[in-house]
């Protein structure tokens, strides 16, 4: 895919991405695989995440603050609470998705003209940011975080989205104001924060959606 540049949008100095969800397809769908199979409710595994959502066992997996053996016990304890057992370590399996190859070509197209940030929630385990299964495609999440000029990951800091600082953090690297940045995720409560800071934000719900969003902020098509 190639990108035509239709536009010049002077104001706008990086595009900052979320990972998984935007440049891979949603864990939220391998969520809900799950669910089906085991007769679970609909969207059962989010709300156990919403629960005490600064605290719970995922919040405190995101930061690093525990192991995946605790957060194997925590979660299995956490969605017992609400009626349904669900093992932390199934969950963990879930989250690796697949690139998106158009959301991809879209970011390396911009490499050069723009500043390219991400900031990902994620958790120590796998390989990689991505948190990948096998090395084979832990190797190619790499290709694409070497795109980037700059990546921040909540397990590495100790610091994780909706929390401002995460945001701020990613700009003062970039050396960029927010008001001069657009940032792509796909959960509304990520995005509150950054729009509050001045960036343009956009809600990815699905990769066309994505480019779609992008290229008219941007001035751009996607061939």
């Amino acid at each position: 895919m190639l990108s035509k540049q239709v536009g010049i949008m002077v104001d706008t100095a990086a595009v900052i991405w979320d990972f998984g969800g935007v440049l891979t397809s949603s864990p939220f769908e391998a969520f809900a695989r799950y669910e089906r199979q085991h007769g679970l409710p609909e969207n059962f595994i989010r709300q156990v995440n919403s629960v005490n959502p600064d605290t719970n066992a995922w919040a405190l997996f995101e930061r690093a603050e525990i192991d995946s053996a605790t957060f194997d016990a925590l979660f299995t304890a956490e969605s017992t609470a609400l009626g349904h057992k669900v093992a932390g370590r199934d969950v963990l399996a879930l989250l690796a998705g697949d690139l998106r190859p158009g959301a991809i070509a879209a970011l390396k197209s911009l490499k050069g003209t723009y500043r390219l940030g991400c900031i990902t929630n994620n958790v120590p385990v796998g390989h990689g940011a991505g948190m990948a299964g096998t090395q084979e495609k832990a190797q190619a999440v790499g290709a694409v975080m070497a795109v980037f000029d700059h990546v921040i990951e909540s397990s590495k800091i100790g610091i994780r989205k909706p929390d401002p600082r995460i945001y701020q953090l990613m700009c003062e690297t970039l050396q960029v104001d927010p008001s001069t940045c657009i940032y792509l995720d796909d959960l509304g409560i990520n995005l509150k924060p950054a729009k509050a800071m001045g960036m343009r934000t956009i809600k990815v719900t699905s990769e066309a959606q994505l480019l779609e969003e992008l290229g008219a902020l941007l001035g751009r098509t996607w061939d």
